[in-house]
C-alpha cells in the first residue's frame, strides 16, 4: 500500500506552497526593515541624532547689552542699569495667581492697570512662562521681596538690565529715548532680536538715528528642555556682542549752563565751535526726562505733557520753525554787497517808513534813524535800510545769498527730526501757491519776515559762516565705536573778504558800541567780547494804528501775543570761536532776556575753554558765572 494516496499527496503540496509564499513574505518584510533600519542607523544616523538633539536642546536669543553714549570728554549721557523685577510663574503660585498677586500687592505697588496686564499676559502664555510683575524697582522695593520670598508662592525675583539717561531733561531732545517694539517696527526690520519680550529699540534722537549700531549682536543660550518645553538648565551661554558706543560732540557742562540759563522759558539754544562745526549744546526748554518712555509713562504724564502751552515734546531746536527778523539782515546785506546792489558806504534817509506801490513799510524806529549807511544799518537794526538793499538786490539775489549762508536747507546734523527752514523765491511760491512772487514780498524778505523761516540751528550756523567765511556745517557725532568720523575740509564762502569784513563790523557795533541794540548787554570781559545780532519776530498782525501811535509794548500783552525774540552771536571778536544762536518764543520784552543768556553762554563756553587747558577736571559752572554782567 502506498505511503500517500493521491489525496493526501495533492494536499501536502498546496501546504508547501503556501509555506513557502508565507514564509517569502514574511522574509521579504524583514529585508525591508533590516534595509529601512541600516538607513536610519547606520547612513542616515548623524542627520536623525541631530534632529532628536534639536527636540531637547532649544537655542534662546540673549538680548545684548546696549552700546553708551557719551560726551565729547567720555561723560556718560546714555548708559545701562540694573533693572530689579519680580516675575510670577503661574503653576508655582499654589494659591492661585490672583492671591500671588494680592500677597505681592501689599510689599510692591500694584495698580488696577497693572493687575489687568499681568493676568493678560499669563493667559496669553504656557502656565510655567515667567510674567513680569513690576520692573524697575528701586533698591529698598526689590530687598522687602526678597526678604518676604519664602512666603510668596510662584514669585521670583529676577535682574536686568536697562537704559538709563542720568542728566534727564537736559539731554532728551538730543538724546531721544528707547521704547518698547511695536508691530510697524516689527515689519521695517527683519531682526529676530526685536520679537524677545521687553526688548526696546530707539525711538527718537540719537538712539534713533544709530539704533542698529547702538543696538549691538544678540547672543545665544542653548537651554535642555523636556517634551513640554519646559527648561531643565542652560547647557551654554553666549552673551553677544555689546552695541558700539557713540561719542558725541557735545560739551555736558555747557549743555548743564545752557539748560539752567533757559530754565523757565520757552526756549531753543545752540552753541557751536565755529572752526569745526562741532556743536557743543544744543537746547530745547521745556523738556521731559525720557526715562519715563523708558520705563513707561503713565497717562496723567503724558497729558501733562501734551497740555503744556511751551510744548516740551517738541525739539524748536531742529524743528521749530521762525521767521528769523532782524537776525537775517546780515546775511541780506552780505548777498546784496556781493551782487553789487548796494556798498558799505551806500545811505539812505529813514523817516521811519518807506512807501512802496500802495503800502507803507514801516521802520521799528516811529521816528526814523536819520542817515544810515550799512554799518549803522545792522548797528541799529534800520528796517529801512533793508527794505531798500532789499529791493536793489531783488529776490532772486535774496535767495541765492541766503542758501550759501546754511539757509533754506538741512544742515545735515545727525539727529532725525530737522526741518528745512524755507527761504522763499519765485518758483517756491509758484509752486506753493500757484501764485506769481510780488515785489514787495522781496521788501518784507529784507527784514527776515513774510515767508523767511529758520530753525535755531540754521541761525547759530549763519552766525558761524559770517565769524569764520567758511561754509561751516554743523555735527553732532564725534566717533562711532572705534571710528573717528571723517570730516571734509571748510571750503571758503564765495563772498569777497571786505563784504565780510563789513558785516562782520556791523555786527560787532550792535554790542560794542553806544548806539547798538544790544549794547547794554554786551560781554564786558576783556577779551571776550562778542558780536552779534537781535532779532525780533512778528506772531501777529500790527495795525495802523499802532504803528502810528508807537506805543507796541510786548511786555504789557499776554504771552502768547507777544513777538519772538532772537539773537545770533560769535565770540571772541578778536579771533571768533564759538557761534550761538537763541529764539526765546514770545520773549520780546525791554530786558532782553535772550540777549543776556546768550551774552552768559558765551562768556561761560570761553571762561571754561580757558580753565580746562590750565585746571584739573571737573570744573563747577558756579565757579565761572561772571559778576561783572552790565545793567
Amino acid at each position: 500500500m502506498p505511503l500517500f494516496d493521491r489525496k493526501d499527496k495533492s494536499r501536502y503540496a498546496a501546504f508547501t506552497r503556501r509555506t513557502l509564499l508565507t514564509g517569502g513574505a514574511v522574509g521579504a518584510v524583514l529585508g525591508a526593515l533590516g534595509v529601512r533600519l541600516y538607513q536610519l542607523q547606520i547612513l542616515e544616523g548623524e542627520q536623525f541624532r541631530t534632529k532628536a538633539e534639536e527636540n531637547s536642546v532649544s537655542a534662546r536669543l540673549v538680548a545684548p547689552l546696549r552700546g553708551r553714549i557719551l560726551d565729547r570728554f567720555g561723560v556718560e549721557l546714555a548708559s545701562n542699569r540694573r533693572n530689579y523685577r519680580v516675575l510670577i510663574v503661574p503653576e508655582q503660585a499654589l494659591g492661585g495667581v490672583e492671591a500671588a498677586l494680592d500677597t505681592i500687592g501689599r510689599i510692591i505697588q500694584l495698580t488696577d492697570h497693572d493687575r489687568a496686564r499681568i493676568l493678560r499676559d499669563i493667559a496669553n502664555n504656557k502656565k510655567f512662562v515667567p510674567s513680569t510683575v513690576a520692573e524697575n524697582l528701586s533698591w529698598e522695593e526689590f530687598a522687602r521681596v526678597n526678604l518676604h520670598l519664602p512666603y510668596l508662592s510662584g514669585i521670583q525675583p529676577d535682574v536686568g538690565e536697562t537704559r538709563d539717561y542720568p542728566f534727564g531733561d537736559e539731554l532728551c531732545h538730543v538724546l531721544g529715548y528707547v521704547a518698547a517694539v511695536s508691530e510697524k517696527d516689527e515689519d521695517a526690520d527683519s531682526d529676530p532680536v526685536l520679537q524677545l519680550p521687553g526688548f526696546r529699540i530707539g525711538k527718537r534722537g540719537i538712539e534713533k538715528s544709530f539704533d542698529q549700531q547702538l543696538r549691538g549682536t544678540a547672543g545665544v543660550s542653548r537651554v535642555e528642555v523636556n517634551a513640554y518645553g519646559r527648561v531643565i538648565r542652560e547647557l551654554s551661554h553666549n552673551p553677544g556682542a555689546p552695541g558700539s558706543d557713540v561719542w558725541l560732540t557735545l560739551d555736558q557742562d555747557l549743555q548743564k549752563f545752557v539748560v539752567q540759563r533757559t530754565t523757565g522759558e520757552s526756549c531753543a539754544c545752540a552753541v557751536m565751535d565755529i572752526s569745526t562745526g562741532d556743536v557743543l549744546a544744543l537746547a530745547s526748554t521745556p523738556a521731559y526726562d525720557p526715562n519715563l518712555f523708558n520705563v513707561g509713562i503713565t497717562s496723567p504724564e503724558w497729558r501733562a505733557l501734551l497740555a503744556d502751552d511751551h510744548h516740551p515734546l517738541n525739539d524748536k531746536a531742529l524743528s521749530g520753525l521762525y521767521p528769523p527778523g532782524s537776525t537775517f539782515k546780515p546775511a541780506v546785506a552780505l548777498a546784496a554787497l556781493d551782487a553789487g546792489a548796494i556798498t558799505p558806504d551806500f545811505s539812505v534817509n529813514c523817516s521811519g517808513s518807506l512807501a512802496f506801490g500802495n503800502h507803507i513799510f514801516h521802520c521799528w524806529q516811529k521816528h526814523g534813524h536819520g542817515h544810515v549807511n550799512l554799518h549803522r544799518g545792522i548797528a541799529q537794526s534800520c528796517d529801512v535800510y533793508f527794505y531798500t538793499a532789499a529791493k536793489r538786490l531783488g529776490i532772486d539775489g535774496l535767495e541765492a545769498g541766503a542758501h550759501k549762508l546754511g539757509l533754506g536747507n538741512h544742515t545735515g546734523i545727525e539727529i532725525p527730526g530737522e526741518r528745512a527752514g524755507v527761504i522763499p523765491g519765485r518758483a517756491w511760491k509758484e509752486a506753493t501757491f500757484g501764485v506769481k512772487w510780488l515785489e514787495g514780498e522781496t521788501l518784507n524778505a529784507g527784514i527776515g519776515q513774510g515767508y523767511v523761516l529758520a530753525t535755531p540751528l540754521q541761525l547759530c550756523t549763519l552766525a558761524a559762516r559770517i565769524a569764520s567765511g567758511n561754509a561751516v556745517s554743523p555735527r553732532i557725532v564725534r566717533v562711532l565705536g572705534r571710528e573717528a568720523q571723517q570730516r571734509q575740509e571748510l571750503a571758503r564762502l564765495p563772498f569777497s573778504a571786505d563784504a565780510l569784513a563789513a558785516v562782520q563790523g556791523g555786527m560787532n557795533a550792535v554790542t560794542n558800541e553806544p548806539a547798538g541794540t544790544a549794547f547794554r548787554w554786551r560781554i564786558t570781559n576783556p577779551g571776550f567780547e562778542m558780536a552779534g545780532k537781535t532779532g525780533t519776530a512778528q506772531v501777529r498782525k500790527i495795525s495802523e494804528a499802532e504803528h502810528l501811535s508807537g506805543v507796541i509794548k510786548n511786555d504789557r500783552l499776554p504771552w502768547k501775543l507777544r513777538d519772538h525774540a532772537l539773537f545770533i552771536a560769535y565770540a571772541p571778536v578778536s579771533n571768533p570761536r564759538y557761534a550761538a544762536a537763541i529764539v526765546q518764543e514770545h520773549g520780546a520784552v525791554a530786558s532782553h532776556p535772550h540777549v543776556q543768556m546768550v551774552r552768559d553762554i558765551l562768556l561761560y563756553a570761553q571762561q571754561r575753554d580757558t580753565l580746562k587747558r590750565n585746571t584739573a577736571w571737573p570744573i563747577s559752572a558756579a565757579s565761572l558765572v561772571t559778576s561783572t554782567r552790565p545793567t
